[in-house]
């Protein structure tokens, strides 16, 4: 056990995790120049064409220091993206140490101090590492400084490299070997496992990805989840390489996975433990927090007969996702599907992405929407975070929306069109300090109703990429809410109702009937688009009816023959208009999902 090593990679997103795992997986050659690709932990197309890492993979690294002792480094690579920081929690939980990589070009930004005290909380030794020292505009003085001020850690332990150009990778091996500490276990006591990630595979069943702490674990073992009871017999263990290795046993103190053919996908949770079900451990481990998501969205097949599909896929994704929850929802207009919660827009957006093309779904998604509080007259409180169960409104005492604390860093020349940005997401009690000359920290409490649509797009656009942004949800506000409905030919589209605030209220429903106007066929009849509040019709547009020219066959004659053709016409396309169905195409709904985000 005293020649293993546990450690995470953990730095704001594009600081250089990946590329630095690149080079620690090249040192060590567990890949060769015929094998080798950049990103080679990132294992999604979707993780390759955005140029993010999205799951954290596990991954063993032999490696003969230079005393002569030959271990094995455990690496986990984690994700940057704030949507993704229960991927890092999950792993860290996992290890002894991590290494915490900051841009030399960038500095310390807001996910770099959350994931620093998210080590702290699991009291790992952490190891400051300098990345980027080869660019022009590097400052590595400035973020030595940073090191010291900023986070508080010994700046004389910090390491330099550039993982592109692979300085310093030596260095970093060697700082792995002597300061991470082993981990400490009893290989004779009983199993006592954390499973902290899994994945399905369609050959072998559920492969559970986890550390062993106490025991041991072998092919032939029956295990059981301490959650459920549920037993299994152990088909095969073994460890991660860059495919997966296969192995007689996993000790104490060992990251690896087990297939036991669990065909059952909900069984396996993740946080829980496994143990042997002949000799069980006494209590469980700590597990994972539970996670609260922050965004809700409806997820419905096109088609309704793939119904059954969509929920077996996505029990699957829950297996790979654990932060992702739903539960089952319907709607009037889209037929059945899931009500599902999501950490951010980015996390929904990688969600829908991923069922569709690993699980060759066509999905569509409803209008996203955060979870609010309702004070009723007779003194109850209702959450809703679906409007369609948006409570009557002559019932509601008040309503109160979250409210999140926004942590801004970005260089002092942006801070003007930031601040007027948070402006206009009605932004309040706002501080300001600077951490380092020419940069600036800024605190806003906001909505998270305002934050969740274009925010992050547009932050990231008047800091031309400088800036970085981390939230925490602080509490619930009482806000001036209502339920803005969109009606087509006077009759209510359930899906595409949202909660708002009065004040957007009119500018979010000319937004959405001007996209359904531009997607809609035209009828033979008017079609009048309307956004409104109770009985007040707030917005309106109209799509002009096609015009059949019944007058065509008139030639010369009395100007009554015209008229007479003209009025029979007129009562027809009333009567049309009456009983005239409007059938709303799919890209509609996702026009007006659209105009929120794009």
């Amino acid at each position: 056990m005293k020649h293993i090593r546990n450690f995470s990679i953990i730095a704001h997103i594009d600081h250089g995790k990946s590329t630095l795992a690149d080079r620690l997986i090249q040192y060590t050659g567990v890949s060769d120049e015929r094998t080798f690709k950049d990103q080679i932990l990132d294992n999604m197309d979707i993780e390759r064409e955005r140029g993010i890492t999205i799951k954290s993979q596990a991954i063993s690294l032999p490696y003969r220091a230079k005393d002569g002792e030959s271990y094995t480094l455990n690496l986990i690579d984690t994700p940057g993206h704030v949507d993704f920081s229960y991927e890092v929690s999950r792993s860290l939980a996992s290890c002894e140490g991590v290494l915490l990589v900051i841009d030399a070009a960038q500095g310390v930004q807001a996910q770099t101090l959350a994931n620093l005290y998210q080590a702290m909380e699991h009291n790992l030794e952490i190891i400051p590492v300098i990345n980027k020292i080869d660019l022009p505009s590097a400052d590595v003085s400035r973020v030595v400084e940073q090191i010291d001020s900023e986070l508080g850690l010994d700046p004389e332990g910090h390491l330099e490299c550039s993982a592109k150009e692979g300085i310093g990778i030596e260095a970093i091996l060697e700082a792995i070997v002597k300061r991470i500490p082993p981990p400490d276990g009893n290989e004779n006591a009983p199993l006592s496992a954390l499973i902290f990630d899994a994945h399905y595979d369609s050959f072998r069943g559920t492969v559970i990805h986890c550390r062993v702490f106490d025991g041991e674990v072998k092919s032939g073992d029956t295990i059981r989840f301490m959650s459920n009871g549920a037993t299994y017999r152990v088909e095969e263990v073994g460890r991660f390489l860059l495919a997966r290795q296969k192995r007689d046993c996993l000790t104490a103190g060992e990251v690896g996975y087990i297939i036991a053919g669990v065909k059952t996908v909900s069984d396996v949770r993740t946080g829980d433990t496994i143990t042997l079900d002949d000799r069980p451990c006494t209590k469980p481990l700590p597990g994972f927090k539970e996670v609260k998501p922050v965004v809700f969205a409806s997820i419905y097949p096109i088609a309704s007969d793939d119904y059954e599909d969509l929920a077996v896929s996505l029990e699957k994704y829950k297996l790979n996702d654990a932060s992702f929850v739903y539960e089952k929802d319907s709607s009037a207009a889209l037929g059945q599907g899931f009500r599902c919660g999501f950490l951010g827009l980015l996390h929904l957006d990688i969600v829908q992405e991923r069922l569709e093309r690993e699980y060759d779904l066509s999905i569509i998604l409803s209008v996203p929407s955060v979870r609010y509080r309702f004070t009723l007259k007779d003194g109850s409180v209702v959450y809703v975070d679906n409007p369609t169960h948006y409570p009557d409104q002559g019932s509601i005492e008040r309503g109160e929306e979250p409210y999140i604390r926004a942590q801004m860093m970005l260089p002092e020349k942006y801070l003007g069109a930031v601040m007027k940005l948070c402006m206009e997401k009605r932004g309040t009690n706002s501080t300001m300090s600077y951490t380092s000359p020419g940069r600036v920290e800024l605190l806003y409490e906001m909505p998270l109703a305002e934050v969740i649509y274009d925010f992050y797009d547009r932050f990231k656009s008047v800091t031309q990429g400088y800036g970085s942004f981390d939230y925490d949800v602080i509490d619930y506000r009482e806000s001036n809410l209502v339920l803005l409905d969109i009606l087509v030919n006077g009759e209510k589209v359930d899906a595409l109702s949202q909660i708002v605030h009065r004040d957007r209220a009119r500018a979010r429903g000319l937004q959405a009937c001007e996209r359904l106007k531009e997607e809609i066929p035209r009828q033979m009849f008017k079609i009048a688009i309307q956004g409104a509040i109770g009985g007040e019709i707030i917005s309106r547009t109209t799509i002009s009816p096609f015009r059949k020219d019944v007058t065509a066959k008139c030639y010369g004659g009395d100007i009554t023959r015209k008229r007479k053709l003209l009025e029979k016409q007129k009562k027809g396309k009333k009567r049309m208009k009456m009983i005239g169905q409007v059938s709303i195409p799919q890209s509609a709904f996702l026009a007006v999902l659209k105009s929120d985000t794009d």
